[in-house]
């Protein structure tokens, strides 16, 4: 019988097989053919507002941000729109809390204040508002108590009442973040009633009860004085939920979807980018931001390059939008690049 040759299966013999190297091997080519590329005007970057003038109170568990009074809170919008940002997400501390959080709506509030100027200095940004009553409220939860449960539909009204204040001082989205069932609806009806049909809403649809979160209490004086956030945040390990929490919002109006954590929501936010033809956003959370700084101070890891490839890592998932401490270093970095 005669012996039949065996198939030449070396590199490059004949029409295969693919050598997927040769597209990596300097830096041109890996840019040529990039499949996720971040942009600076894809990113969202918090601020914390606080009253009065001439104010920048350092947040030591967020390094390089600063509580800061509308002025200078105007001031850095202007940065980072030379920076190339997309927008600035705010949060207010009030001087004074309540037990309903009233201080949310007050038209002269940090807020408010604070979107005035950025406003009427013509900065280009997309000028976002959150909406919460965690905050303000003397006991941090993010809603009205009754008892020491929260009264989901008497939180409504006053989440509504203070997205029409944002609204009211220029911003262009509003930010319900305080995971209220019929919270979108509600905003959307306060803000239509109230002549905004144009002001947007980002909802934070799928905002689970995360350990993630503590730089950011501190940062917003917001912890909760009893008890935890997980009777109205999302439980972390439901997926299926979080995307009914999403069909739910975008039944009610919401304009754009948000996913939070993002680092531990990177497969939900991949299924709704299968499953929604919105724009997604996702929020890079203060504990994901800490993690890298605390790793980087200890020589641990390069700050750069780990930054750049979590963030990336967001947006290959699906992220339009993407809510990030490092929104100004990002921006710088990806300049240089």
């Amino acid at each position: 019988m005669a012996r039949v040759a065996a198939p030449d299966t070396r590199l490059g013999a004949g029409a295969g097989p693919w050598r997927p190297r040769r597209l990596r091997r300097n830096a041109a080519l890996r840019s040529l053919v990039r499949e996720t590329r971040l942009s600076p005007a894809s990113l969202l970057a918090p601020l914390f507002v606080v009253s009065g003038r001439g104010r920048r109170e350092p947040i030591a568990s967020l390094p390089g941000h600063s509580r800061l009074s509308p002025e200078l809170a105007a001031a850095q919008a202007a940065e980072l729109a030379r920076l190339g940002v997309g927008g600035v997400l705010l949060f207010g501390i009030p001087d004074a809390k309540d037990p309903i959080g009233r201080g949310a709506a007050d038209p002269q509030g940090p807020v408010p204040s604070a979107l005035r100027r950025i406003r009427d200095a013509g900065v280009s940004l997309v000028l976002a508002a959150d909406v919460c009553l965690c905050e303000y409220t003397s006991h941090g939860h993010c809603g009205v108590l009754d008892g020491r449960e929260i009264d989901n539909d008497a939180t409504l009204p006053l989440l509504a009442e203070a997205a029409v204040a944002y609204a009211d001082a220029g911003a262009d989205l509003v930010a319900p973040s305080a995971m209220m069932d019929g919270q979108v609806a509600a905003l959307r009806a306060g803000l239509d009633s109230a002549g905004h049909l144009q002001a947007a809403i980002l909802a934070y649809s799928s905002k689970a009860a995360s350990a993630l979160y503590g730089p950011f209490r501190e940062a917003a004086g917001s912890a909760p004085s009893f008890g935890d956030r997980k009777g109205y945040q999302m439980d972390f390990a439901n997926a299926r939920e979080a995307l009914h929490e999403m069909e739910l919002d975008l039944a009610e109006g919401a304009d754009i979807l948000m996913v939070k954590p993002a680092l531990t929501s990177l497969d939900v936010l991949a299924r709704a980018r299968e499953t929604f033809n919105v724009p997604l956003a996702a929020y890079q959370v203060s504990g994901e931001m800490a993690m890298i700084e605390a790793a980087a101070a200890r020589g641990w890891l390069d700050r750069r390059a780990a930054a750049l490839e979590c963030t990336t890592a967001i947006a290959r998932a699906g992220a339009d939008v993407i809510v990030t401490y490092l929104a100004a270093d990002l921006a710088r970095w990806l300049a240089e690049s």
